[in-house]
């Protein structure tokens, strides 16, 4: 080796050893949030990762929470320090110790950095002294929960808030002596001593962050057992003639449910014990926290006025946080971006596992009026957003859930079950639970297993129908005695499913199913047809454009000889013809009193009330709100009268009171609401009495009840007897008040974090401030709303956003409420697109509405 071949290794050896030493003493760099990249690394940096936690609560919400915890894990990688999130503040950490030790750390943007020069390979032991943050605690007067979902465990507690470093939960609480406690797993002691109680909880299986959970308070706690299985429900409700109309079914519902998922799965439930918390006003429908779902009290203890959807509902809701046990916690995605995986099969599980529990209901036609108008209102959106979407970071992950996770991709589920088989989908469904089970998987591993058991490429299908928004448009032709069906491309997409093309000759029906690949479908030597409806069997999505022989067909009296299910699918693409300009507003009016007048399902009467509400106030002015007032409000109240049915009673009394227009209607509802008018075989309960007092002060500029609107919300106000409804009622009253300036005042209130606790609440609120009949005076609002968005983004929890837009928008339909919105979109070209995303969906109806009107 010469001397010049010397002195280039020597050199080459030297720049190594400096690219080796920079990057050892570069900082490890953080960014606000879990991002992507730290998610990656620590999941291969970190293994075996165990909690011990306790929390000290006091009784006063307004006294801090002391809390403790301790992290055993495996370090695999000491190329980089380790990271621990917490997102409150620095001043809240009060001590730190490694393996025993107190060390000194670094804090940066929500995370605690233990040097790596401390870090050998092995078992740590991190132990943290800290103030818990209250952002996820939810702290009431007599009670709290947690709420940690997707990334806001790290905003309570010190931890690796992501849903692939799945860890046990060993929890022990300090409680007021008069509280319960309850969390994942079971209870393993207590000991009161004085006014306090210490619970210690077992050690859970592996979970993710985003589901360990507690909630301690003043609770009633009722027990049922089954089979050898025991269920508490907890709960706070003072009513005990509403406890009992309800106990029992709740109790049926949630055991059946535990039946049919370890049937199917053929997997026994995987955590142990199984508790129900009913919360007042929770901000979801339901969380599927193992062995303590939480779940919002008023869609479990139901009003005997309950229409059979309320009731349907209840029965959904409940198996669906059941399929999460299985799907989401016992299998989970290894990265947010699949969020929407466990949320299609907990959607798509519980529409068959109600199944048995209703018998006279059709399941087919439940699913299409549960699924398919919610997906279709984002999808004909400029928002439209895919069922699988990007993310970077997890402070955003609250951004991916909406309408297209929960409703279009449960029908992306029943098309991919159709493709594959029902049994192959089965058999698919339990090797993948069995595979990944107290893992971690994503979407291509499902559909790995999936593609040996079919011959349908179903990486392709899947591609378009899951990673790109939208929906395909359909429309057909006569060419020369030829019927055509064409698939329109949308950005350049072509959507692949079975279409069963149901058409119409006079008295003959001919019914052809067919898997539309994109080109155009031919039947030759025909004439034309009276109608054509390409979603026949309701399983088929998109946009179907109805011809005027179509509308003819649908609006005469040949419609009735369609059965319930076609019916169905035709008023759902009806509603969407109308939104596109297709048939005019006076038309299907025209139409929607006599499918009001002559529909006898329930089912199909209870979606044509669903669209009825929107259509009135939404696509007609104040004259035209007048005229159809002058047919609808007596069609409605006779049906009140007339139906023995009380669900389906229910059902048009709910559709008479939000439309209510004319003096005579309000009066009605102000006769009921002071018991001089009754309705036979109906009987309003005190929820249906506060609501009807709402409804009737929001109209106070067309009828004013005697002795004024503010004495009759006091009056009502003074015969709840359940605290937390009595707080929500004071709550929302201002937003009530016939004084614009006290309006004006609540609102303003709304900017500080502290007053949208109680996010149901606020949004109740928001909707009566932004009421059709007030739109004109809380039009300034708009903006001041659009302002505050990607705060109420980081301080709300998941659905806030989407819920603070829809109620700001709720009763605006002005060229001015566009060009509001427009222009703040256009000032705030840096907004995330993702919230841009939800701007577009919520104001889609005010923008269509607008269009509509100048043609």
């Amino acid at each position: 080796m010469n001397i010049s071949t010397k002195r280039s290794l020597a050199i080459y050896f030297l720049l190594v050893l400096m690219i080796n030493s920079c990057q050892w003493q570069t900082p490890f760099k953080v960014e606000k949030g879990v991002s992507k990249i730290l998610n990656d690394f620590r999941n291969q940096q970190i293994s075996d990762v165990e909690y011990d936690l306790f929390f000290n609560i006091p009784a006063k919400r307004t006294e801090n929470i002391a809390g403790s915890m301790t992290c055993r894990f495996t370090l695999l990688d000491i190329s980089k320090p380790v990271v621990f999130d917490f997102s409150d503040s620095l001043q809240k950490i009060k001590q730190i110790l490694l393996n025993g030790e107190v060390i000194k750390s670094r804090y940066t943007d929500g995370h605690i950095i233990i040097p790596k020069k401390l870090l050998s390979p092995g078992e740590h032991s991190v132990e943290i002294d800290f103030t818990a943050g209250n952002l996820s605690l939810n702290r009431n007067d007599e009670y709290l929960y947690t709420l940690f979902v997707p990334d806001r465990a790290s905003s309570a507690f010190p931890c690796f808030d992501q849903p692939n470093m799945k860890a046990t939960f060993s929890l022990s609480l300090e409680i007021p002596a008069e509280w319960i406690a309850v969390a994942n797993g079971a209870l393993k002691s207590k000991n009161t001593e004085g006014n306090r109680t210490i619970y210690n909880f077992q050690k859970t299986e592996p979970i993710s962050t985003y589901l360990f959970a507690f909630t301690a308070g003043k609770f009633t706690a009722v027990e049922r057992e089954r089979n050898g299985r025991t269920i508490t429900l907890y709960h706070r409700e003072p009513d005990q003639k509403r406890i009992d109309q309800n106990l029992d079914e709740i109790f049926r519902l949630q055991f059946d449910a535990l039946d049919w998922m370890e049937d199917y799965t053929q997997i026994e439930y995987p955590f142990g014990k199984y508790d129900l918390v009913a919360i007042p006003s929770f901000q979801y429908s339901g969380m599927e926290h193992p062995g303590a779902v939480l779940y919002r009290a008023e869609k479990l203890f139901l009003d005997p006025t309950a229409t059979k959807e309320q009731i349907l509902n209840r029965a959904s809701l409940i198996a669906h946080e059941t399929a999460h046990m299985w799907f989401g916690d016992l299998v989970t995605m290894a990265w947010f971006d699949d969020v929407w995986m466990k949320e299609v099969f907990a959607n798509f599980m519980a529409a068959k596992a109600i199944n048995p529990a209703f018998p006279d209901v059709d399941h087919k036609l439940a699913f299409l009026i549960d699924h398919y108008p919610k997906a279709y209102a984002i999808d004909r959106t400029d928002g439209a957003n895919p069922i699988k979407q990007e993310l970077g970071n997890m402070n955003m992950a609250g951004t991916l859930y909406g309408s297209i996770i929960y409703h279009k991709a449960p029908i992306i589920m029943q098309h991919l079950e159709n493709i594959a088989g029902e049994e192959n989908l089965k058999a698919g469904l339990r090797e993948y639970l069995e595979t990944f089970a107290f893992a971690n998987a994503d979407w291509t591993d499902l559909i790995a297993i999936l593609d040996k058991l079919t011959e349908t490429d179903l990486k392709s299908w899947s591609d378009i129908w899951v990673n790109e928004p939208g929906m395909p448009v359909y429309k057909t032709t006569m060419e020369n005695n030829t019927l055509i069906v064409l698939q329109l491309p949308q950005s350049g997409n072509i959507w692949h499913q079975y279409l069963n093309v149901l058409s119409i000759y006079g008295d003959q029906i001919h019914d052809t199913s067919v898997f539309h690949e994109g080109f155009p479908i031919e039947f030759s030597k025909v004439i034309t047809p009276d109608l054509v409806l390409l979603n026949g069997n309701i399983d088929e999505y998109g946009y179907f454009e109805l011809t005027q022989n179509d509308l003819n067909f649908l609006m005469s009296d040949q419609f009735f000889t369609l059965d319930v299910r076609q019916r169905s699918a035709a008023y759902i693409s009806l509603w969407e013809n109308m939104l596109n300009g297709n048939i005019a507003r006076e038309k299907f009016a025209d139409a929607f009193k006599a499918y009001l007048f002559n529909e006898d399902n329930e089912q199909a009467i209870n979606l044509l009330l669903s669209y009825y509400p929107e259509f009135f106030w939404r696509y007609n002015d104040e004259f035209q709100r007048a005229n159809l007032a002058e047919i609808f409000e007596p069609l409605l109240w006779e049906k009140i009268l007339q139906t023995s049915n009380t669900s389906l009673k229910s059902a048009y009394y709910k559709a008479f009171v939000n439309t209510a227009f004319t003096i005579d209607a309000i009066g009605k509802m102000n006769a009921l609401w002071k018991d001089e008018l009754k309705v036979e075989g109906f009987e309003l309960s005190v929820d249906d009495l506060t609501d009807l007092s709402f409804e009737i002060a929001v109209r106070a500029e067309y009828f004013e009840p005697e002795n004024g609107i503010d004495h009759l919300l006091e009056s009502q106000l003074s015969y709840l007897d359940n605290p937390d409804k009595k707080k929500r009622m004071a709550f929302i009253m201002p937003a009530l008040s016939s004084d614009e300036t006290v309006r004006d005042a609540f609102f303003e209130s709304l900017r500080d974090p502290a007053n949208r606790e109680h996010e149901p609440w606020v949004l109740t609120a928001l909707k009566y401030l932004h009421h059709p009949v007030r739109a004109e005076s809380a039009g300034k609002c708009i903006l001041l709303s659009l302002n505050m968005l990607q705060e109420i983004q980081l301080t709300g929890d998941i659905f806030f956003p989407k819920g603070w837009l829809d109620g700001t928008f709720y009763g605006h339909r002005s060229q001015e409420a566009q060009n509001e919105i427009v222009s703040f979109l256009n000032k705030n070209t840096e907004l995330d697109p993702k919230l841009r995303q939800k701007v577009l969906q919520s104001a889609d109806p005010i923008f269509r509405t607008v269009r509509l009107s100048k043609k």
